[in-house]
């Protein structure tokens, strides 16, 4: 098991990285997988706006994307997140940046994990997931 988190043109979040570890672990464990090499990249809008054309050929901002390396019940994969989109997300849904930072990471760890969000069913069950996830974290011991 290996979880890093890296910085691309911003400064890393302020997180409690092992607490983090323990959650996105404890969260993995809940579905029935383990964590193989899962890396959290914290970047700009323009930088994942680069990644987003370069690889997806999309030509959008987007909070997070991310690459699934998942084999088997072994979840592995890099998640890029724009630290601006998590600002903007946490002005407009109300809720503090720290708050929308774990449903972003628990977001990339649901899709590695097999959740979709491609249609609105999907997108139904992925926030029920990730409500469960902040739950979890918030229940974690410190």
């Amino acid at each position: 098991m290996n979880i890093e988190f890296y910085n691309e043109d911003v400064e890393l979040p302020h997180l409690d990285t092992e607490r983090v570890k323990k959650w996105l672990v404890f969260v993995a464990n809940k579905h029935k997988k383990e964590i193989g090499e899962l890396s959290y990249i914290f970047c700009s809008d323009s930088y994942l706006l680069d990644v987003n054309r370069q690889y997806l050929s999309h030509d959008y901002l987007t909070d997070i994307i991310t690459f699934d390396y998942t084999a088997g019940d072994t979840v592995s994969g890099d998640v890029f997140i724009s630290t601006e989109r998590v600002a903007d997300n946490a002005t407009e849904f109300n809720v503090s940046y720290d708050e929308e930072l774990l449903r972003v990471l628990a977001h990339g760890i649901l899709h590695l994990i097999g959740f979709n969000d491609k249609n609105e069913n999907d997108q139904e069950i992925m926030t029920q997931q990730e409500d469960a996830c902040i739950s979890d974290y918030h229940n974690i011991e410190k």
